[in-house]
């Protein structure tokens, strides 16, 4: 967990909140049915009792994470006053040199969905882009290498794009 911010947004807050207590309830039927299995007799060779019992470290393993993390994320509801600048939770237009646009948007190290193009606010692309206004370039390292890419837009709020 070191490194990583603890800005998250007022729906990322949500769908973490929603997800442990689905986890619990989800944990609860899963000792019954691990019960259950524990009950039939030779442990060893119990393949439902195997597979329950890995079941339930990992949602033990997610939920211990949630309930440690939860606590120190600073849930971000506001746009900032400056929303011609980006910051955390801006949706972000950017062109490459070839003309091709991309839209991210910059949210917290536990919301992010690269599907979406929602990047984490610790990624090097969000960094590079922290502060940066319209018309403005920004030059950022990609794993498929250097790229130049122009500021198009910059807005805020809870747009799907």
């Amino acid at each position: 967990m070191t490194g990583k911010s603890p800005y998250i947004t007022k729906t990322g807050y949500q769908a973490l909140h929603e997800e442990l207590a689905q986890l619990w309830k989800k944990r609860r039927k899963v000792v019954k049915i691990l019960a259950a299995a524990a009950a039939e007799g030779d442990r060893s060779e119990n393949a439902e009792y195997i597979y329950r019992k890995k079941q339930l470290r990992e949602m033990d393993r997610r939920i211990r994470y949630l309930q440690k993390r939860m606590p120190e994320l600073k849930c971000v509801e506001n746009p900032p006053q400056d929303t011609g600048r980006i910051f955390f939770s801006a949706w972000v237009t950017l062109e490459d040199e070839n003309g091709k646009e991309v839209t991210y948007r910059i949210v917290g190290a536990d919301e992010f969905v690269p599907q979406k193009n929602w990047i984490s606010v610790d990624s090097p692309m969000a960094k590079a882009l922290l502060g940066k206004t319209l018309d403005e370039e920004i030059q950022v390292q990609t794993p498929s290498g250097r790229k130049e890419l122009l500021v198009l837009e910059i807005s805020y709020g809870a747009v799907e794009r």
